[in-house]
């Protein structure tokens, strides 16, 4: 399953997420495209400062913290529909 993470660099609720979302992503085998809202002006529009922010086929899972289980339950539910 592949997320999309909107992240600032010098952002430490970013990295905050980034660290906490790395070993969750490993267990539930979890692809994560790390894209950084300031290399696009559409997105950094978009977001401004309302990152970081975990995206799953343009629905927000969740933005500012990781909430383990939602993003838990959330794949539960898709891989249990495939």
């Amino acid at each position: 399953m592949n997320l999309i993470f909107y992240h600032r660099p010098d952002c430490h609720l970013c990295k905050e997420m980034d660290r906490a979302l790395r070993p969750l992503a490993v267990e539930l085998n979890l692809v994560i495209t790390q894209i950084d809202v300031e290399s696009d002006p559409e997105l950094e529009e978009r977001y401004g400062i309302q990152v970081p922010v975990l995206i799953h086929d343009g629905s927000e899972l969740c933005h500012y913290h990781l909430d383990e289980a939602a993003i838990r339950q959330f794949v539960a539910t898709k891989r249990g529909t495939c």
